[in-house]
């Protein structure tokens, strides 16, 4: 998981439900379409039993091709299922035990809007910081705000790449890109494109760029 010259990439995060023998060809055909850094599996509530079938069913698709596959809220089953990392928010466990578990594997913290918490998880060794929410989002409760200033102060301080989440489109993501994002975390810009998801990641990407 890697930013480009360009410096800005789509993080990818799963519906917060599905069905994964069906979302596995939808899985394609989006990550087909355009470029994506990483898929992050999010199943909020799921059973493990749910959640390494998923793993199982939905891992090889993205890296078949070239795309990182990331486990949200549990870094012992990230580790357990071979996945490539896992993101943890700032409720879910030892950020430091979850840094020594996965080794080399990727590690991401949420940060909210906060500069204390982002620096922290720096120390420990985050492979990257997230914060948000930038603009309101369907997907969770909004209970963090944060400005562009924030991805401005921490890209020129912090060689540590940074996500920006929550409510991100094709339409808004601009002053994302131009204040240091280094990925963009989309969820429903991709999954609930009138056009499809194809056509979500085809668009966000083409607005990534013309930033």
């Amino acid at each position: 998981m890697s930013a480009t010259d360009a410096g800005c990439r789509v993080y990818l995060v799963t519906p917060p439900a599905l069905d994964p023998a069906r979302f596995r060809d939808t899985l394609a055909a989006a990550l087909d379409a355009g470029d994506v850094a990483c898929l992050q599996l999010r199943l909020k509530d799921a059973a493990p039993d749910d959640v390494k079938r998923a793993v199982e069913l939905l891992m090889p698709v993205a890296h078949a091709r070239d795309v990182a596959f990331l486990l949200n809220d549990d870094a012992r089953l990230a580790k357990e299922l071979g996945c490539d990392g896992a993101h943890l928010g700032q409720e879910d466990g030892d950020h430091a035990a979850a840094r020594a578990l996965l080794g080399e594997a990727t590690l991401g913290i949420t940060c909210h809007a906060s500069r204390h918490l982002a620096m922290e998880a720096g120390e420990l060794g985050a492979d990257y910081v997230a914060f948000g929410a930038f603009f309101p989002t369907a997907t969770k409760v909004t209970e963090h705000e944060a400005g562009t200033d924030l991805l401005e102060w921490w890209s020129e301080m912090f060689e540590i790449p940074c996500v920006a989440i929550g409510g991100i489109t094709a339409e808004n993501c601009g002053p994302l890109v131009r204040a240091g994002a280094d990925f963009l975390a989309v969820v429903g810009a991709v999954w609930n494109h009138p056009e499809g998801p194809a056509a979500g990641l085809r668009v966000l990407n083409a607005a990534i760029a013309a930033a």
